[in-house]
């Protein structure tokens, strides 16, 4: 069936329609209530709250082998004799904590890969200080990114890794693979990777609003606080948390689900500041300019072509995904110029694609699949 174009006179791209019926009006009085607030009680972004919850996370044993900046890395002890020959970089998103992947014993990838016979490595981040403000995308990418890829070479003595991002990590780990193809990524991966800003259409109405003052945000705080824009998520879907709650009420005699389900809250409230050019660069270029599905996304001084990614390429979607829509995320695989490229569209949200108990049956044998016959 032919696709029809669009008339010549139309925009090449339509600002998204109101959420939820709000008016453009109220959403910008909403943003800008979550603005002056969070500028009247003057939130670096330095203090991050640890939330009250005697629930242990993040057990598999691990060293931290790498720092630089914000930039943990760590390596996790292998428990198999046999490993796969190439070293695998889980590379998370630079607002979320780590231990998403690693919930508890049963409920980790981290864990399950092991298990498995890889030799996995984690880029993890540190909240940002106020020195790390001038952070911006290129210094994650060129800097912090190529610094834990040289360290896994020398240290595990193999010339080639695999990367696999997650969410905002993912798109670290394209743009990196684009623009360092001799650094020797062999195969990418990459879970609910935000690719076409239209398609984030909350995120994309706040960040466009004209009470968002992305460079007064950065000029007066240096540091953005991580949960800043999920503050007007929320302020414009009211009604997302009591749902959550009452899917809790329901099944409070169920230990595993309430233990879970707390888990999963816990790193939902455990969000990470960012740098501010970071953010910067984020609204500008993506929420604002969509430039990756313009082609002409620039990190430092280069413009990156998604089409000189040739490795073998993996990219994962859940489809009831509210943070990243599948609408966000479906057209990175047809950018990247990989021969070898899958896409798999799993039935569950952003978190519970990757852990959890439907994670073990759905995502996890598919990805060790995948990975297995490209890691020797």
């Amino acid at each position: 069936m032919a696709t029809k174009r669009a008339p010549k006179s139309t925009p090449k791209h339509q600002p998204p329609p109101p959420a939820l019926g709000l008016t453009r009006e109220e959403i910008d009085q909403r943003v800008k209530k979550t603005i002056e607030r969070t500028l009247a009680r003057n939130i670096p972004g330095l203090n991050v709250p640890t939330p009250e919850l005697d629930l242990e996370v993040g057990q598999t044993p691990k060293e931290l082998v790498y720092t630089r900046d914000t930039l943990r890395l760590y390596h996790y002890r292998p428990v198999l004799d046999e490993i796969y020959r190439v070293p695998l970089l889980i590379v998370m998103s630079p607002v979320a904590r780590g231990y998403i992947l690693d919930l508890a014993p049963g409920q980790s990838l981290v864990e399950y890969l092991l298990l498995q016979g890889y030799d996995v490595y984690m880029a993890d981040w540190a909240p940002p200080r106020r020195e790390h403000s001038h952070l911006s995308l290129g210094s994650f990418v060129n800097e912090m990114l190529d610094g834990a890829v040289e360290h896994i070479r020398v240290e595990s003595g193999e010339a080639e890794l695999t990367l696999v991002g997650y969410c905002m990590g993912g798109m670290l780990s394209s743009l990196y693979t684009a623009l360092h193809p001799h650094r020797g990524i062999k195969n990418l991966a990459c879970f609910t990777t935000p690719i076409n800003a239209d398609g984030m259409v909350l995120y994309k109405q706040w960040a466009e609003s004209k009470s968002f003052d992305i460079d007064r945000l950065v000029e007066e705080l240096g540091i953005i606080p991580g949960d800043l824009i999920n503050a007007s998520i929320q302020a414009l879907r009211p009604l997302q948390r009591s749902a959550n709650q009452l899917q809790l009420l329901n099944n409070v005699d169920n230990d595993a689900f309430v233990k879970a389900n707390l888990r999963f809250d816990r790193w939902a409230a455990d969000q990470l500041p960012l740098p501010g050019e970071l953010a910067r660069d984020f609204v500008r270029d993506f929420l604002r300019g969509n430039h990756f599905i313009s082609g002409d996304f620039p990190v430092g001084d280069k413009v990156v072509d998604l089409g000189k990614i040739r490795v073998p390429f993996l990219h994962v979607a859940a489809e009831y995904d509210h943070i990243v829509p599948t609408a966000a995320s479906k057209d990175l695989i047809g950018l990247v110029g990989s021969s070898d490229k899958q896409e798999i569209v799993i039935k569950g949200g952003h978190v519970s694609l990757v852990a959890g108990g439907n994670a073990v049956y759905r995502l996890w044998p598919q990805l060790d699949r995948w990975l297995g016959a490209r890691s020797v």
